[in-house]
């Protein structure tokens, strides 16, 4: 008998901000506003939020591009890009506080910078990387990569704007070169067909809704 699994992923990603307009024209800027929702929220939250989200690129000139454009509407720069044992990149901290990662294999140039994102992922930094993919896995998510305690990768789906992946917390707050303690709201909201749920981290999933623009203005009639 053949049977058709179940698979789940990321079907919006919701950054909770204090100032939605605000944020809205720093992503505008960045180049990533079509892959994110904003929501108005004054959730207390202090130091690393345990997570981060990153921009993989196809060359040095694009990771220089999209993080110049960050900083050039208010990003606060946490380390430099540079060439490193994978590639090169850089890592900023939005004004909302989110800490953004745009890195790319490749070491050298092979044209000029572009405006394409090849992939993006949400890093969840997690304190058992084995038990959070377990949690995962029985939410109905597919794995795609696994390296023991340390890392894990889910599958995406084919309208998911964004990858899901675990990472230990102290490990990615160590590689985004920040803190790892923080408390309080994520400041995220992930939305799926499996959701609403919260998992062993706190981070919280809903049910996904499709965007709702905003209705146009209506002229006052005299």
């Amino acid at each position: 008998m053949t049977t058709t699994a179940s698979h789940t992923s990321i079907a919006s990603v919701t950054l909770e901000v204090a100032d939605p307009e605000t944020a809205y024209r720093f992503y505008t800027a960045f180049g990533v506003d079509t892959y994110l929702r904003l929501r108005a929220s004054e959730s207390h939250s202090t130091g690393f939020r345990g997570f981060t989200l990153a921009l993989t690129v196809s060359r040095p000139a694009t990771v220089d591009s999209f993080l110049g454009a960050a900083v050039d509407a208010g990003a606060a720069v946490l380390r430099p890009a540079a060439k490193s044992l994978w590639g090169y990149g850089g890592v900023v901290q939005a004004p909302d506080g989110t800490i953004w990662k745009v890195a790319t294999s490749a070491k050298k140039d092979t044209g000029p910078a572009t405006c394409e994102i090849d992939e993006i992922v949400l890093l969840l930094g997690v304190e058992g990387v084995k038990a959070s993919k377990q949690f995962y896995v029985g939410r109905g998510l597919t794995v795609a990569e696994s390296f023991g305690g340390k890392y894990a990768e889910f599958t995406a789906g084919e309208s998911s704007p964004v990858k899901l992946a675990l990472y230990k917390r102290r490990g990615l707050a160590k590689d985004l070169g920040v803190p790892a303690d923080g408390t309080g709201s994520h400041r995220i909201v992930l939305g799926s067909t499996a959701g609403p749920f919260i998992d062993p981290d706190g981070f919280a999933w809903e049910v996904a809704t499709s965007f709702t623009p905003a209705p146009p203005a209506v002229p006052a009639q005299s």
